[in-house]
């Protein structure tokens, strides 16, 4: 190949990559922006992780702008406050804020996750676990009013043991060190989210040997959520979010565990894939992603129920007003 036609090749090259990429920046100008506000960075939201890495958000032309924004109270803020258009949280933060009478109501639109995600984490290993080994002992859990903390104390009360009297409860820890703290001593036992429970495990630090979600049943424990006058101005677009959401529910489960875990390793980094991969495994095992996105209203009823045990509901907020059902009745009936 002469030096002429070398030129003209780069040359070729040059300009077919500049197509490209100005077609490409054209199709993103064609996306719709939807600003999502999730409340912490979690393999429990893997379903989410995958619509935007398979590209289903993108096939319903939307562009997802992801802010992680830790503790519910903020993630709330950022949406009443329009930081956000869309929540991703626990549904109890809804409950929160509307029984406050907010002129523009909260509404949940699309379930992400059905159990709770946290496993009961032991120093010591424990070969024949039962519940009233936890009687006398310093258990290490969650913020009071999350659903963490309430969900624990659920199953607690429903293995006959007493939070406040039977063991030593420790709840003041602010939720990203409460793992390090356990690490460097605190309690016999902890309330963890994966992977931490695997990689404590993985580590010698500590030993899985319950899983709260099995014990505390189907509850909407993450949500996407918005604003009443969003919805309503925007009701096609909340559709194919919804729509994209499902096609990545559906994916999780029709795939495998490790599958699920290499797609979603761009959002986890300094996690090894082997470790995302058993924690998928868990929640799947145990159906803690939402199969679809419905919210039932006995699922609502189960939160209020947790709620009202723990103490902390502030009154029984019917279904049909801040729970949307026809959305995703819509997209799983299509």
């Amino acid at each position: 190949m002469n030096k002429l036609m070398k030129r003209g090749l780069i040359l070729l090259v040059t300009v077919v990559a500049a197509i490209g990429l100005t077609a490409c920046k054209q199709e993103d100008k064609h996306l719709q922006k939807i600003r999502i506000a999730e409340v912490t960075r979690s393999v429990f939201y893997a379903p989410q992780y995958v619509a935007i890495e398979k590209g289903f958000f993108k096939e319903e032309g939307l562009d997802i702008e992801l802010t992680t924004v830790p503790g519910g109270d903020k993630t709330m803020t950022a949406l009443i406050s329009n930081g956000a258009d869309i929540a991703l949280v626990g549904a109890e933060t809804s409950i929160y804020v509307n029984s406050q009478g907010t002129e523009d109501a909260i509404i949940n639109f699309a379930q992400l996750t059905q159990t709770d995600g946290t496993f009961l984490v032991s120093r010591e290993p424990i070969d024949n676990f039962t519940w009233d080994m936890l009687n006398g002992s310093t258990f290490l859990g969650q913020r009071k009013g999350g659903m963490p903390q309430m969900v624990g104390e659920f199953v607690l009360k429903k293995h006959h043991i007493d939070p406040k009297n039977d063991l030593e409860l420790i709840q003041n820890i602010d939720f990203a060190n409460i793992s390090s703290s356990f690490a460097s001593g605190t309690g016999d036992f902890v309330q963890l989210f994966e992977p931490t429970a695997s990689i404590f495990e993985k580590e010698g630090k500590g030993h899985i040997v319950a899983s709260f979600g099995k014990e505390s049943g189907h509850v909407p424990y993450t949500v996407f959520m918005t604003k009443e006058s969003y919805l309503k101005e925007n009701k096609e677009t909340v559709e194919k979010f919804t729509r994209a959401l499902y096609k990545a529910q559906q994916w999780v489960y029709e795939h495998s565990s490790e599958e699920v875990a290499k797609v979603i390793q761009p959002f986890f980094e300094d996690t090894e894939l082997d470790i995302l991969t058993s924690s998928i495994e868990r929640y799947k095992e145990q159906k803690s992603f939402a199969e679809n996105p419905l919210l039932d209203k006995e699922e609502w009823n189960h939160l209020q129920d947790i709620m009202e045990e723990a103490g902390e509901l502030p009154e029984r907020l019917d279904h049909s007003n801040y729970v949307n059902t026809e959305i995703a009745e819509k997209i799983t009936n299509e």
